[in-house]
């Protein structure tokens, strides 16, 4: 049976979803700012080899005995279904329609780093602001990496989605962006978009696989800084936020480019203010506004429900 807070968590997961198929945004930041993000993270890291078991073999009892079914059930539905059915359209929209698109992640982001900031007890310290001078500074260079070209093997899509979702996960770091770095954001969504077409259903699974593994694997260790360190890995996280904060700046310009294999490829860009407004420029300022207070809306409604 399906109840009002299966429905909403499912509608946090398909918001999930929809960040992480932009590279720059991040599904773990949305999951902080809806209030799911340390239940997620307990519940992923509670994944060992018995639940593995019990979940080829079917074994429903036990498996809702180690996680709440009613939580990660939905919350899974909801993301998969944004990438598999949105996949296209994100496509389309930053393509197509760059600077009001990313007006609105400008705007969700820059209130994000408020929500998590104000989560901190002590923010003034000098341990919380060395943390957010570390994250920032990690952050930026991340941003600053120019994607590659690199193998189609399948071991290699797998080491993606391995390195994919631990960035997922961390609220701040896009693991779109960082397939973006690894040059396969388009292989990888093209799949998504097209998962019938031959040989789709095989790179799905083994990145797929490589999520799992990663998801497992890393979830414990955050989980365990989260439990121990919580203030100072919160701290970290709001540096990332802002190193990573220009990524995501609608406004950019092509300073140098290659063509590799007759795709262009950018190796930097310069961010600027527009001097003249068009209609475009006009609707994304309005989509910061719009995504900055969106943010806080979604906080109040999941201070709500708990």
């Amino acid at each position: 049976m399906i109840n009002k807070n299966m429905a909403l968590v499912f509608c946090k997961g398909f918001l999930m979803g929809i960040a992480d198929l932009i590279p720059g945004v991040s599904g773990g930041t949305i999951a902080f700012i809806t209030g799911i993000y340390d239940k997620l993270l307990a519940t992923v890291a509670a994944i060992d080899k018995g639940l593995i078991k019990d979940a080829l073999t079917f074994n429903i009892k036990n498996i809702s005995e180690k996680v709440d079914l009613k939580f990660i059930i939905p919350l899974g539905i909801g993301i998969l279904g944004a990438m598999l059915s949105l996949a296209r359209l994100m496509h389309y929209l930053i393509n197509y329609h760059p600077v009001p698109t990313w007006g609105l992640f400008l705007g969700l982001i820059s209130a994000s780093i408020i929500v998590i900031a104000r989560d901190l007890k002590d923010r003034k310290s000098l341990m919380a602001l060395t943390m957010v001078a570390l994250g920032a500074a990690i952050g930026f260079v991340i941003t600053q990496l120019v994607p590659v070209t690199t193998p189609t093997d399948l071991w290699f899509i797998y080491i993606c989605g391995l390195i994919g979702i631990t960035a997922m996960i961390l609220p701040g770091i896009s693991g779109s962006f960082i397939l973006l770095i690894l040059g396969k954001y388009e292989y990888v969504t093209g799949a998504l978009k097209n998962p019938f077409q031959e040989g789709a259903l095989v790179i799905i699974g083994v990145f797929a696989l490589g999520c799992l593994t990663g998801l497992v694997s890393f979830s414990k260790v955050l989980n365990f800084f989260m439990k121990n360190f919580r203030e100072r890995t919160m701290a970290f996280l709001v540096g990332i936020l802002l190193g990573t904060l220009s990524k995501v700046w609608p406004w950019r310009e092509v300073t140098k480019s290659v063509v590799i294999r007759g795709k262009t490829k950018v190796l930097s860009e310069s961010l600027y203010f527009p001097t003249s407004f068009t209609s475009e420029d006009i609707l994304a300022v309005m989509l910061v506004v719009i995504g900055f207070f969106f943010v806080f809306f979604l906080e109040r409604s999941a201070n709500r429900s708990n």
